[in-house]
């Protein structure tokens, strides 16, 4: 088995490199593409019969490479026009979502955004009522602040 590993080597770069670009379908931040590069630089070396030692030796210079040139080149190119992408929790200012249980004026109530339910306050003197549509205008940890839409 080992012995057929050794002579078939570029197979395991190949699934590695698949691999690897089935990841960064999920990922999106063009990181695992550069292992997936690298991968399949080294498949291309085994192939020209390159040693075990040479094929690691290109896989981790050009993984090296398409990390520190491709990359920035790449999340530049397919990202212009986002300079700053909120992410996780802060994405949610600004978003509207549907009171689930009261939010009551000095205490919390929860809130419903795509599916997911929020811990929530409110700035407003009155209670929002359940059933209501909201706006989150600001967060603290996992709590968010909301207010009714006029």
């Amino acid at each position: 088995m080992i012995e057929y590993l050794s002579l078939h080597l570029w197979q395991i770069w190949a699934v590695l490199a698949v691999v690897c670009l089935i990841l960064e379908l999920t990922a999106g931040d063009f990181f695992i593409l550069c292992f997936s590069i690298g991968a399949a630089s080294a498949c291309l070396t085994d192939a020209l019969g390159g040693s075990i030692t040479l094929q690691l030796v290109v896989f981790a210079i050009s993984t090296l490479a398409c990390l520190f040139f491709v990359r920035p080149f790449a999340q530049r190119f397919l990202h212009k026009g986002e300079p700053n992408r909120p992410s996780n929790a802060d994405a949610l200012i600004g978003r509207k979502g549907r009171v689930v249980e009261t939010v009551k004026a000095n205490t919390f109530g929860r809130v419903q955004i795509d599916g997911d339910i929020w811990k929530a306050v409110t700035n407003e003197a009155n209670d929002i009522a359940e059933g209501t549509t909201v706006c989150v205008v600001s967060r603290e940890s996992t709590i968010i602040t909301v207010e009714t839409i006029k």
